[in-house]
């Protein structure tokens, strides 16, 4: 059944911002398997806490575009496609990015 879900469901934003709001996910997809999402070191791409730049920028975006709902929809695809510990960094990258308190 999550599997169709996966599927089927669409991001919560404006219909004209689906294109943008794909893209910024496959690119969050894409930094968690290229880079992660936190560090052991801050260096870059990495901030002074550890937390990669571009996807701190890209849960900004998100939030603004659809708020909490459209940030938490990203997270569950990095949930679905990347598994638990990934998704477990992305929740401490995006700590107070727009309302994000996880």
């Amino acid at each position: 059944m999550d599997y169709f879900r996966d599927l089927f469901t669409t991001p919560p934003c404006p219909p004209a911002k689906k294109p943008e709001v794909d893209n910024l996910i496959s690119e969050l997809l894409e930094i968690g398997k290229r880079d992660d999402y936190l560090s052991e070191h801050p260096v870059p791409p990495f901030n002074g806490q550890s937390r990669h730049v571009r996807a701190r920028a890209i849960g900004k975006r998100l939030f603004e575009i659809g708020g909490m709902d459209l940030m938490e929809y990203a997270h569950f695809k990095v949930k679905r496609k990347l598994g638990k510990n990934y998704s477990a960094h992305l929740e401490y990258c995006w700590i107070d990015v727009g309302s994000w308190k996880h």
